[in-house]
């Protein structure tokens, strides 16, 4: 939970504390990375960015779109982009199940903001990075 927690944070680029009562504080560093501190303890770990929101857009979030979404998460929290053959039940027996109750999640949610189109945050996305992240011609070579 801390770590969710410190993963929220993070994006904020905000400090506070957990539900057990543990303080977190995210410091960001280069892009896509962070040192994050639970309890005390500091470790530093690259940002998990394949996971998008998928509330409130039109067209709503496909199935294959919340399985993408579950993978990447029990990837994280487990440390392991494929795991053995002695752990791949529990692997996609996790991802099923959180495919499921996230389908559940979205569909419970209500809003009365209008649904995001998905085209345009994704153009608001690319130039938000574009703006921080400026690309840079290589220099010409002299000969």
């Amino acid at each position: 939970m801390a770590q969710l927690v410190a993963h929220l944070l993070c994006k904020q680029g905000v400090a506070g504390s957990s539900p057990a009562g543990s303080t977190i504080v995210v410091l960001p560093r280069a892009r896509g990375e962070h040192w994050t501190g639970v309890g005390g303890a500091w470790h530093h770990r690259s940002m998990c960015r394949n996971i998008r929101p998928l509330h409130n857009f039109e067209p709503h979030a496909t199935s294959g779109e919340v399985h993408d979404a579950a993978l990447q998460f029990v990837r994280k929290i487990s440390g392991m982009n494929k795991p053995s053959q002695a752990n791949a039940e529990a692997f996609d027996r996790a991802v099923a199940e959180i495919t499921h109750i996230t389908e559940h999640l979205l569909d419970d949610l209500v809003t009365t903001a209008p649904p995001k189109n998905r085209d345009e945050e994704a153009a608001k996305a690319k130039a938000r990075s574009e703006k921080r992240f400026p690309r840079t011609e290589p220099a010409a070579v002299a000969s």
